[in-house]
C-alpha cells in the first residue's frame, strides 16, 4: 500500500491542464464495445479506474492499442467479435463505471450478464433506473442475489421516462437506443457533461440525437450496431478536477493558471464558489480558455438576503455536482462564516467530516446528509485514510493548507480518479511525497 506525506502551507502556482473527464472515458469506452470499426479516443486520463475498465474491455474482445506504450492518453479500440457477454465478478466488483456495459453489451449481443458493480462507499446505488429504460426498449430482465441477466431479441425505440436522473443509467438508455429499431425518448435524463460527450460519440457514428444537453433525449437509432461508423472522439476536460484546483489554489493563497477548461461546465460552480469568496476569471488564448485564480481571494462566506446562513446543496445538472460537495465542504472551513452543506444523493459521503474535525475543523454533522461548517479554522497536520475519490481529494486539500506534516493512507482511492496527482502538484509548488506505507 501507498500513501501521501504532505507538508502544508505552501501556496500553489503555476499552470496545470485538468485531464479528460474519468465519468466521460469511461462510458465511451464501453459503447466503444458496440462499434466492429475502428473507434479511436483521445484525453483518456490515465487513472485506476481506466485501467481496471481496459482489462475488462480485453476480456470481453476488444483490441486495444495505445498510442504510447506507457501512456493512455489516446487508444485505438477495434471489437470485430464479443467473446464474452458474462462478465466474472472478480472484473466488475471493483469498478462502480462498469456498469455502463450492460446497455453496450445487450445492444451489441443481445445477452448480457453483469455482477453486481463495485465503486466508492458513499451510500446505496440503485441499479432499478438501469433495469426500468433497457426493459422499455425490449429486454426481458432477470435480477439474481449476486448480478442481473437481459436479454433482447430485437430492441425497438420506446417512450421511456426515468424514475430518476441516474446519468449510468441514462448512458445505458442512450446505447441500448442508438441502435434500436425506430425512435426512443428517455425524459428526465440525466443531462452532466460527460451525457453530452456520451451523446456526442454516437453522432459521429451516425445515430440522430436532439436535445443533447437538455432532460429530453430524442433518438433514432441506426437498427443495427453494424450500421455505426468508425470515429474519433476526444473526451471534454474533467470539471470535477478543475474545482478541486480552484479549491487548492484559493486555500494555499496560490496563482494557478488552468489551462483548456469549458466556462459552461462551470457556471453552477461558479455561482457555489463565489458563495465562499472565490473568484476566477477567463482568458482567451489561440482559440482556448484558461481560468486564472489569484492569490487574493476574500474566503468569506456570503449569506443570504437579510443576513440569513446560506445553503450549498447538491442536485443533477446543471446543479451543483454531488462529486464536488466534498470539495466545498473543505473549502469552507477556510472561509469566515457559516454554512450549511446538504448533501442530498448519498447517505453515507459526508462520513469523512470526522477526519477534518480530527484536524481542527469547527464542522456538526447533523445527519448523514447534512453538516455545518463555521470557519475559519486553523488546521493541523494528521493521518488519514481515504475512504473514497473526493473524500479522498478534499483530505489531499486539507493537508496542503493545514500546518504541520499530514499523512493520507489508502491512496488507491484517490490514484482512482486523479491522474498522477502528486507528481503534477509538485510542479505547482506542492510539499507532496508518495511512499511504500
Amino acid at each position: 500500500m501507498q500513501q501521501f506525506l504532505i507538508e502544508g502551507g505552501y501556496p500553489l502556482k503555476g499552470e496545470i491542464t485538468p485531464q479528460g473527464n474519468k465519468n466521460e472515458a469511461l462510458p465511451v469506452l464501453c459503447a466503444a464495445l458496440m462499434n466492429p470499426s475502428v473507434v479511436e479516443i483521445h484525453n483518456i486520463p490515465d487513472i485506476e479506474d481506466i485501467r481496471k475498465l481496459l482489462k475488462i474491455l480485453d476480456f470481453i474482445g476488444a483490441r486495444i492499442s495505445p498510442q504510447d506504450e506507457k501512456k493512455i492518453e489516446t487508444l485505438s479500440l477495434e471489437t470485430p467479435h464479443i467473446l464474452h457477454n458474462e462478465l466474472p465478478p472478480e472484473l466488475i466488483s471493483a469498478l462502480r463505471g462498469s456498469v455502463t456495459l450492460m446497455g453496450p453489451l445487450l445492444a451489441r449481443t443481445g445477452r448480457v450478464y453483469l455482477p453486481r458493480p463495485g465503486g466508492d462507499k458513499i451510500g446505496r446505488r440503485r441499479i432499478d433506473t438501469h433495469l426500468l429504460a433497457l426493459s422499455q426498449l425490449g429486454a426481458q430482465v432477470q435480477v439474481f442475489p449476486h448480478g442481473y441477466l437481459l436479454e433482447a431479441k430485437k430492441l425497438r425505440g420506446a417512450e421511456i421516462l426515468l424514475d430518476e436522473a441516474s446519468v449510468t443509467g441514462t448512458e445505458n438508455a442512450i446505447c441500448a437506443a442508438a441502435v434500436a429499431e425506430g425512435t426512443t425518448v428517455i425524459e428526465n435524463a440525466a443531462s452532466e457533461p460527460h451525457v453530452q460527450g456520451l451523446c456526442r460519440f454516437f453522432q459521429k457514428q451516425g445515430v440522430e440525437i436532439e436535445g443533447i444537453g437538455s432532460n429530453i433525449l430524442k433518438i433514432k437509432g441506426v437498427e443495427s450496431w453494424e450500421n455505426l461508423r468508425p470515429v474519433k472522439h476526444t473526451i471534454g476536460p474533467d470539471y470535477l478536477e478543475i474545482g478541486s484546483f480552484i479549491s487548492m489554489a484559493a486555500l494555499t493563497r496560490g496563482e494557478l493558471k488552468i489551462r483548456h477548461v469549458c466556462p459552461h461546465d462551470l457556471r453552477m460552480i461558479r455561482h457555489v464558489f463565489a458563495r465562499l469568496g472565490i473568484s476566477w476569471d477567463y482568458e482567451e488564448v489561440l482559440g482556448q480558455t484558461n481560468l486564472v485564480i489569484g492569490p487574493k481571494q476574500k474566503l468569506k462566506i456570503q449569506t443570504d438576503v437579510h443576513g440569513e446562513i446560506p445553503k450549498i446543496d447538491d442536485a443533477p445538472w446543471p446543479m451543483f455536482p454531488a462529486d464536488l460537495i466534498s470539495i466545498a465542504l473543505v473549502t469552507a472551513t477556510q472561509c469566515e462564516g457559516t454554512v450549511l452543506i446538504h448533501e442530498k444523493m448519498f447517505e453515507s459521503r459526508l462520513f469523512f467530516t470526522d477526519k477534518l474535525i480530527s484536524m481542527g475543523a469547527r464542522i456538526v454533522l447533523c445527519d448523514p446528509h447534512r453538516a455545518v461548517v463555521i470557519g475559519p479554522s486553523k488546521l493541523q497536520g494528521a493521518v488519514m485514510s481515504s475512504p473514497d475519490i473526493r473524500a479522498g481529494m478534499a483530505m489531499v486539500i486539507a493537508a496542503l493548507c493545514a500546518e504541520g506534516k499530514s499523512t493520507i493512507q489508502n491512496i488507491i482511492q484517490i490514484d482512482r480518479g486523479y491522474e498522477r496527482i502528486d507528481e503534477r502538484l509538485k510542479k505547482l509548488g506542492a510539499r507532496i511525497e508518495r511512499v511504500e506505507d
